[in-house]
């Protein structure tokens, strides 16, 4: 029993010697543990600045009044582009989102509520990856345009009942009945529009549902006044989103680190056996032999000092990239100052640069920057393993 325990004590003290490897051990889960629970903590902060652009084709008051709210509203940023450029943006995953207001937007948004006249249809490009932000995107536009197609229609100066009025009433086809309700309507909604003024649009609006029992002209109630075409953003029809290539990109590049880790703790091994001594005794120079590790992630292997420490470290490090890279979740749906925080995160433009080459079906030329910034990381890190690392010890 004796030299059980004190076989037990010598492997703790061993372990708690290790200071590097005890701190790794403890600051992993933390950090984990951490980060996922800010981004699904289920707080109350409102989601983070979509960007998105508009393009308004129509430049009547109503489409202007509708991009200025929309640009006001802190859950979105808002951009302005023809259609070809957001388009090309959302495809490269720069945007969320585009929307284009069609030209007569203005003319036949208030007319189409009553019925009288067709849908304007607002085509709505998303990024095929946002699932979980084309709702959002959805609803926004829905609750700006509705606002601003309501204020127009029952506003004190809107002409629009008046001139709805005068069709009605110059309608032969309509029942006499039919014709006479919805007079009736129009003159209720015209008398709270004089009595309210300037805040007369809600009583108005109260007033014209209250009267939709009398329906309109084509028969049916109220309805939204506009329509919404969705269309996936991608490089081509054949070409859909496909889960399956983010996480191959994820996991790719979590796996490359591994490996990485894992030959960075064989070269402190092959320091600890004595076998970097009689490769620096060698008639080769200090470049040729540190440079083939380089590409083992020497970095870790500089900091770690022990194959113990520098397995918990690179741990460590590998999940913080991993995370912070996107792999594991889309960066997108990190908070804004993360999302631009993980720009200086070389997993970030290695994941980013696998989603344009697979399923976005990019061109070459989108490969460039990435694979640049890579470059530059690789450059950074190999001149910070080559000043760290001991050659003597």
């Amino acid at each position: 029993m004796n030299a059980f325990i004190a076989l037990l004590r010598k492997d703790l003290v061993l372990y708690f010697s290790n200071r590097r490897s005890v701190i790794m051990s403890i600051a992993a889960p933390i950090l984990i543990a951490a980060f996922f629970g800010s981004l699904f903590g289920g707080g109350s902060s409102k989601p983070a600045n979509i960007p998105v652009a508009i393009t308004d084709l129509d430049h009547s008051e109503l489409s202007v009044k509708i991009v200025a709210t929309m640009r006001a509203d802190s859950a979105l940023t808002v951009s302005d582009a023809n259609e070809a450029e957001a388009l090309a943006q959302v495809k490269a995953g720069t945007l969320r989102a585009a929307a284009t207001l069609p030209a007569g937007f203005g003319a036949n948004a208030g007319r189409a509520m009553f019925g009288v006249a067709e849908k304007p249809v607002i085509v709505l490009n998303y990024d095929p990856s946002q699932s979980m932000v084309l709702p959002l995107v959805r609803g926004l536009l829905a609750q700006h345009v509705m606002e601003n197609v309501s204020q127009s229609v029952f506003g004190t100066s809107s002409p629009l009942l008046k001139d709805m009025r005068e069709q009605v009433t110059a309608n032969a086809q309509l029942p006499a009945a039919r014709r006479d309700e919805l007079v009736a309507m129009f003159d209720s909604i015209a008398r709270v529009q004089a009595a309210g003024g300037a805040a007369s649009a809600p009583g108005a609006a109260a007033a014209a549902g209250a009267a939709s029992v009398a329906s309109t002209p084509n028969g049916g109630a109220f309805s939204v006044p506009f329509a919404t075409r969705e269309v996936e953003a991608s490089a081509g029809t054949e070409i859909h989103y496909n889960s399956y290539s983010h996480s191959f990109a994820g996991m790719g590049v979590q796996f490359i680190l591994l490996m990485g880790a894992d030959m960075s703790a064989g070269l402190l091994t092959m320091r600890r056996l004595g076998l970097w001594k009689r490769l620096h005794a060698a008639p080769l120079s200090r470049s040729k032999l540190l440079g083939s590790r380089i590409a083992s992630t020497a970095l870790i292997a500089a900091l770690g000092k022990t194959p113990e420490a520098t397995r918990g470290l690179a741990i460590l490090a590998t999940l913080l990239l991993v995370m912070l890279g996107g792999a594991w979740v889309p960066s997108f749906i990190f908070p804004q100052w993360l999302q631009t925080a993980s720009l200086f995160v070389p997993t970030r433009w290695a994941i980013d640069g696998l989603d344009a080459m697979t399923w976005r079906g990019l061109g070459l030329d989108a490969a460039v920057l990435p694979v640049l910034v890579m470059l530059g990381f690789t450059v950074v890190f190999g001149a910070l393993a080559i000043a760290r690392f001991d050659w003597e010890e």
